[in-house]
């Protein structure tokens, strides 16, 4: 019995290393997720603009250009004449 307790400690106070990884990996495809529906959310969002205003919907895609993308996509709507607008 009192060989046993030392193990028991042992035990307790190292975490298994299998679940440590199911953790590690259920966080990186959780973090994955998220990143992707930020991504997709503006380009859906925009894409419905685009389509309304006349454009084409592709047009959202833009949006992933690093640092220029959404600036030139804010000037397109914000100063562009609308085709659906000159109907």
């Amino acid at each position: 019995m009192l060989t046993a307790l030392p193990l028991l400690g042992m035990l307790q106070s190292r975490p298994d290393d299998a679940a440590l990884a199911g953790l590690m990996a259920f966080g990186c495809v959780f973090w994955l997720i998220l990143l992707l529906a930020a991504i997709a959310f503006p380009i859906f969002c925009f894409w419905r603009i685009f389509t309304k205003a006349g454009y084409s919907g592709a047009m959202a895609f833009i949006w992933l250009i690093p640092v220029v993308g959404p600036i030139v996509v804010i000037s397109i709507l914000a100063f562009g004449t609308w085709p659906a607008g000159q109907r």
